[in-house]
């Protein structure tokens, strides 16, 4: 989840928190050492424990957003669910993660779509569709399909969030948890692809080369998969590469050039 990452810290700058002072557990200014008492306030606490993390001082800055946390504060519950969720500083625990996103699911679902918050609860409710799709062993958290495509709609379709819209878009493809609905998850896959989703792109490309499901548009799949190929971490998503590296030695000297037609005028739009 790196570019919600590397949100987390434009807003945290932007609101100017890791330049604030560290506040000490009674809300005073400190030096470093942790009073006995907690922050007056959860922005208080939220401001201390990312200076503490910014700092290398996980424990500190862990103990600050847990008081934040359980005061309300829907980014420090959400900065704290991707800690336990890929084990970044504490012990990997899915189940307190599934808790911390499950808080801002139920309190935030309402929230302004059109937030800079927004992207955090569309977040929340992606990482909970991946656990309901696979269920947390040995918790009351069961494997549920049909309730992971309720969260990934949810967030496809109120936050217009496009990790949502993919995956999504993949349960229509794969029949799970959904019926298999080629031709919604190549709509879906669409409006994920326009955000700029590098796997939306390269399943829409894929899908439209072909022409599986879906009326055959050679050339405006390969503009995806380029796309696709050009935008993806390719150590971490080689599928990607295979894709577009297939369709391009398949295509013909026609298909390629009006591919790079439409991807010239694509770009040209996104830059308007």
């Amino acid at each position: 989840m790196r570019i919600f990452e590397t949100l987390f810290r434009a807003m945290v700058i932007g609101a100017g928190l890791l330049a604030a002072p560290a506040f000490a557990l009674d809300g005073s200014k400190s030096d470093g050492a942790m009073a006995a008492a907690p922050p007056a306030t959860a922005i208080e606490a939220f401001r201390s424990g990312a200076q503490s993390l910014k700092s290398g001082e996980t424990a500190k800055g862990v103990h600050a957003l847990e008081y934040a946390a359980e005061k309300g504060h829907a980014l420090a519950q959400w900065k704290l669910g991707r800690m336990y969720a890929e084990g970044d500083g504490v012990a990997q625990n899915d189940l307190k993660a599934f808790e911390y996103f499950r808080r801002i699911a139920d309190n935030h679902a309402d929230d302004n779509p059109d937030t800079p918050q927004a992207r955090f609860v569309a977040n929340a409710f992606v990482a909970l569709g991946h656990y309901y799709l696979e269920g947390i062993g040995k918790t009351r958290i069961k494997r549920d399909p049909e309730r992971a495509r309720e969260m990934f709609a949810y967030a496809a379709s109120y936050f217009r969030d496009p990790d949502a819209q993919y995956f999504l878009a993949r349960q229509y493809l794969d029949g799970t948890g959904a019926p298999h609905d080629p031709r919604t998850a190549a709509r879906w896959f669409g409006l994920s692809a326009q955000k700029g989703q590098c796997s939306a792109q390269a399943m829409l490309g894929a899908m439209l080369f072909s022409g599986d499901h879906v009326p055959r548009q050679a050339a405006r799949g390969l503009m995806w998969l380029t796309l696709a190929k050009d935008n993806a971490q390719t150590t971490e998503q080689p599928w990607i590469a295979k894709l577009y590296d297939s369709a391009f030695q398949q295509a013909t000297e026609d298909e390629r050039a009006l591919a790079l037609v439409y991807l010239k005028r694509w770009l040209e739009t996104r830059r308007e």
